[in-house]
């Protein structure tokens, strides 16, 4: 034999020794004679086929493989470990398997993704590691689907179709044949659901069970963004239905089993544009010069009873979602907009947080349980910072919410003026204490009839938003001060959040010291003390949103858990969420849990509360996704009527394949291609988070000041792409 053919039979050998390890490692527990094997690895020919039946019979004298019977081969049972992960797709159609406990995330080429799609649950076995090679392996089987329906766009064939999924993580198309399309046509945005995959097929195949619209359309991509995360947009009859039965009315008996403060002075401050209002505040002077707040927030739970289809429904939703153009509510509009909305001049029930301060801010006395209110006056936001800036009750026609100009009574004046003075001491006390004070600029659009976004501002906190915020902090503090600190220990809802990351911290240090920003590392009270330095000091400046942004993002995300360990963002050892049980679940579980343990009922159990918390943070993020992606739609469409225009940005992100670029007016970001950018050919310098010219040597570095244009703008993909002028 030729050493041509010697080693063209050898390669042939190994392919069929690695074509047999494959078939058994794909499952495991499942034994195969060589027909079996020869069918799936393409064995066909005579020679191919004797050569696998010899193969089998020397693996199993090297124990490399078993034989469960006479002619049935199964892989040992100790030859492979699994560990159970979740899948994290990539741009480029790889993926990464995240697995509790281990320190590096383990990378799945594209031809071992073994069906397995982004956020599901799979088993993954992982590859004998070679000298400083990534942890690299091979999913075996997809236990957990993370969902089953996707959003895509309809490609109509003769007498079948396929959806090609919006979402670039999704690496295949999904085939629909004609009795499932649901009266879909070619190039419908529609929502599809998974029905099977079976083995040898390309795509897997499913069925059509809405059709959003035409792509492009206002509705239709806001409907898609909601359908991306599983949310719904709308309440199903039986729901709405079982809502509009509840007696809503205030009664007699009622009243007499709550604490009646329907004749203390009591207001709300809220949004000018805000269709519920779910906490109010009372102030009254007491005779020993102390002052009694009151923290009033809507009982939600008077309404809202457990094991009932409105509660299921609450629950799944977990949180309003609170999009550019509408808020999708977490409960019918009877209860959010009507029976548990603090209108003022109406008789409400709420559960309150009363608490007596003295002059210097301190807590005296606290008591928590049920009320009845009747709200004097509702303000705006605009309304009362006027009040605080001129000290008096004048309001003008410009900033007011009611008809025109009117003088506010003297004595909700007083009460407002009282109100922020021992808010600022709470404010002031809390920073001291290491609380990181956050207030990044919020983009908001104005919006005309037809919800086309016609202009950019941004909301900022002033004193009578932060007026509000210390009450609300106040009342949740001490609510999870007064059941954390019970003994024996009872079960209760908390909001944590856990200290930052270091790592994350010394990157955020190597981006700040750009701008001749620097964080101290000493302790912990010294960093949060130079985070707010540096947060203070990027204020007004271009690098303003930027910081603002990797700052957040070097934080622990706040969850809800029944073990508490702190909020490490405000700088409390116990905090919850009780002051907005119409748009989250959580505040409900706690309203039920405070009312619960006031009755003198022993703990509930952990495990039952523990899964509450664990979904209710699972939807906070979908909600918080689907918001910030509702905002990038807006900047996209805002910015298609801006297209022969120079813009100023600044550089917000430097990646392999192009930088970012935030415009300084609007806030609005979109990406320079490195392809797309002439004179030179870029290379990506992570050090130095730039992109460097290769024969110019000239740098575009993150922070850096540019002059870009609208190149193309994508509502369907939320894409937005500059061209680059030049540096500014």
């Amino acid at each position: 034999m030729s050493k041509r053919n010697k080693k063209s039979r050898n390669h042939r050998k190994n392919e069929i020794t690695k074509g047999i390890f494959t078939v058994l490692e794909k499952e495991p527990k499942k034994s195969f004679n060589y027909k079996q094997i020869a069918a799936k690895i393409g064995v066909t020919e005579a020679q191919d086929r004797n050569t696998l039946i010899k193969r089998l019979v020397e693996l199993k004298e090297k124990k490399r493989i078993q034989e469960i019977s006479i002619g049935n081969y199964q892989v040992l049972e100790d030859t492979k470990t699994y560990h159970k992960g979740q899948v994290d797709i990539t741009g480029r159609g790889n993926a990464y398997i995240i697995v509790e406990g281990m320190e590096d995330d383990i990378f799945i080429p594209n031809n071992k993704i073994n069906k397995a799609f982004h956020k599901d649950i799979v088993e993954v076995y992982i590859h004998p590691r070679k000298k400083s090679k990534k942890v690299e392996g091979e999913i075996a089987k997809v236990i957990e689907r993370y969902k089953n329906t996707f959003v895509g766009i309809v490609d109509m064939q003769k007498t079948f179709a396929f959806v090609r999924p919006t979402d670039f993580r999704m690496y295949t198309d999904i085939f629909i044949t004609q009795d499932k399309l649901n009266g879909a046509k070619d190039g419908d945005k529609v929502i599809v659901e998974l029905m099977d995959w079976p083995d040898g097929v390309d795509s897997p195949y499913g069925k059509i069970t809405e059709v959003l619209g035409r792509p492009g359309e206002h509705n239709t991509e806001i409907h898609s963004i909601l359908a991306e995360y599983g949310l719904p947009y709308e309440f199903p009859v039986e729901v709405e239905r079982f809502a509009d039965s509840l007696d809503t009315s205030i009664q007699a008996d009622e009243i007499a089993k709550r604490r009646d403060m329907r004749d203390v002075l009591t207001f709300t401050i809220d949004p000018k544009d805000a269709k519920d209002f779910d906490d109010a505040l009372s102030f009254s002077e007491l005779e020993n010069g102390n002052y009694e707040i009151g923290i009033h927030i809507a009982d939600v739970s008077h309404y809202l009873k457990t094991d009932t289809i409105l509660d299921d429904e609450a629950y799944d939703r977990a949180t309003s979602v609170y999009l550019v153009d509408r808020v999708v509510p977490m409960l019918p509009e009877v209860l959010s907009n009507n029976a548990c909305s603090l209108r003022p001049k109406e008789e409400k029930y709420t559960f309150s947080a009363i608490f007596e301060l003295d002059k210097n801010a301190i807590l005296r006395n606290q008591w928590f349980g049920r009320t009845v209110i009747n709200s004097n006056e509702r303000f705006a936001y605009e309304e009362a910072q006027h009040i605080i800036e001129t000290k008096k009750g004048k309001i003008p026609k410009d900033i007011s919410i009611r008809e025109g100009a009117y003088t506010v009574d003297e004595e909700i004046v007083e009460a407002t003026l009282t109100m922020d003075r021992l808010a600022k001491i709470m404010r002031k006390k809390r920073m001291d204490q290491g609380a990181i004070s956050f207030d990044k600029v919020e983009v908001r659009f104005n919006l005309n009839e037809n919800n086309e976004p016609v202009g950019v501002y941004f909301k900022q906190s002033k004193d009578a938003n932060k007026l509000i915020e210390e009450f609300m902090l106040l009342a949740n503090r001490k609510v999870a001060e007064f059941i954390g600190k019970q003994k024996p220990k009872k079960t209760f809802v908390y909001r944590v959040h856990d200290d930052p990351d270091e790592d994350k911290l010394i990157a955020l240090n190597g981006i700040v010291s750009k701008f001749g920003h620097k964080l101290n590392f000493k302790d912990k009270k010294t960093i949060s003390a130079s985070l707010n330095k540096l947060l203070e000091d990027v204020k007004g400046q271009k690098e303003q949103n930027l910081v603002d942004t990797l700052a957040i993002r070097s934080m622990s995300k706040a969850i809800y858990t029944v073990d508490n360990i702190g909020h490490y963002g405000l700088a409390f050892d116990y905090y919850t969420h009780f002051t907005s049980p119409i748009r989250r679940y959580p505040d409900v579980m706690v309203h039920r849990l405070l009312q619960h343990y006031l009755d003198g009922g022993s703990s509930v159990k952990a495990d039952k509360y523990e899964e509450k918390c664990k979904h209710s943070s699972d939807m906070e993020g979908l909600a918080a996704n689907a918001e910030r992606d509702s905002v990038k739609y807006m900047q996209i469409k805002f910015m298609e009527d801006h297209k022969d225009e120079e813009f100023v940005g600044v550089i917000s992100g430097v990646t392999e394949w192009g930088i970012y670029v935030e415009i300084i007016d609007n806030k609005c970001e979109g990406m320079v291609r490195i392809r797309d950018i002439k004179g030179d050919y870029y290379i990506f310098d992570e050090k130095q988070y730039a992109i460097v010219g290769e024969r110019t040597k000239k740098m575009y570095q993150l922070g850096d000041e540019v002059i870009v244009m609208v190149k193309s703008t994508d509502l369907i993909k939320r894409h937005l792409d500059f061209s680059l002028i030049g540096k500014n």
